[in-house]
């Protein structure tokens, strides 16, 4: 193996460019060349290829974002664009292809692994913390950290004025950061849509806390929750529970931006040599992550197609700590 190429894709998360860094730097120390695909893989189809060497990864990892930028392709989706990427890279002599990002990466990276035989390797970058075979994703711990700061700034105006807020936050389908800043913020409540709550459950939840003396409450809503965002959800507690004046706040994108927290940076440092190491080592189509502090790889269809779900102790936890 000479030359690998490596591109980000989907949903920017923190912790991309320490990925990237370490993938081309391992590449370098085995004296493979990189290229550096920008736009995912819609520069794969255009050839927006940049050669990459250890220097030009410097001073990244603390960066957010994405140095190479990201983009969801259309195109790709297609055969004819898979085709035209598949003849960019035998033009610029690529090998293997180290794709980071999340599911809607995989599964393009799954299907041109089986389309062309290119060696495939996908690092997980999102901060929905989804794909089935790592503990965390790159960018989760970051965004969990950029909430739970948000909540603790919503509280002080909570508790000053005996409000109700209810906060909405990112994660796709997943409540793993609803969950995980919950507890860390002690949210009375949390939606998530692994384990749906009705507005009845919600409402004597209120009622019951009020009745021992908290006069400001914190409830958590995971966007993906199928009882609605927090603007509905809020509504109709609105309308069966009037006590508490009630303000709702979507935070948005701001979680998916920021430096990247000290975990973050070593995961993605930890998976981008991983990921290096296990194309020379002949492995293909897989996943690289980390279970148990122990790297592991999983085939992509499985990280694709099996659910990661969050720890229903936690949750359990959650509403102890609650009252």
């Amino acid at each position: 193996m000479k030359r690998i190429g490596v591109l980000t894709s989907g949903g920017d998360a923190p912790g991309m460019n320490a990925a990237l860094r370490a993938v081309v730097r391992a590449a370098a120390y085995n004296n493979i060349e990189v290229e550096g695909i920008f736009q995912g893989y819609q520069g794969m189809i255009e050839g927006d290829f940049k050669r990459l060497n250890e220097r030009s990864v410097a001073r990244i990892l603390g960066r957010g974002g994405t140095i190479l930028k990201s983009s969801r392709s259309k195109d790709f989706m297609t055969k004819e664009g898979r085709k035209k990427a598949y003849d960019n890279f035998k033009k610029h002599g690529i090998d293997a292809l180290i794709t980071i990002g999340g599911n809607g990466t995989f599964t393009g990276a799954h299907i041109f692994y089986q389309e062309y035989g290119i060696p495939v390797i996908g690092i997980p970058g999102s901060i929905d913390n989804d794909l089935f075979g790592t503990d965390h994703c790159i960018g989760f711990d970051t965004a969990t950290n950029t909430v739970v700061d948000a909540v603790d700034k919503i509280r002080d105006t909570a508790t000053s004025h005996n409000r109700l807020f209810f906060v909405e936050v990112m994660g796709r389908n997943s409540g793993f950061i609803a969950l995980k800043a919950g507890i860390a913020t002690g949210a009375i409540a949390i939606i998530l849509p692994e384990d749906e709550m009705s507005t009845e459950e919600l409402v004597d939840i209120l009622r019951s806390t009020e009745e021992s003396g908290k006069t400001s409450s914190i409830v958590l809503v995971a966007e993906g929750s199928k009882s609605g965002g927090a603007y509905e959800i809020a509504k109709r507690v609105t309308e069966e529970y009037s006590e508490y004046e009630t303000r709702v706040s979507v935070l948005g994108h701001l979680q998916r931006g920021g430096s990247p927290s000290c975990y973050d940076r070593v995961i993605a440092s930890r998976m981008g040599v991983a990921a290096v190491d296990g194309l020379l080592e002949g492995r293909k189509d897989v996943m690289i992550g980390i279970v148990n502090d122990r790297d592991t790889y999983t085939p992509l269809e499985e990280a694709i197609s099996k659910q990661h779900l969050p720890n229903r102790d936690e949750l359990r936890i959650a509403r102890i700590l609650s009252i």
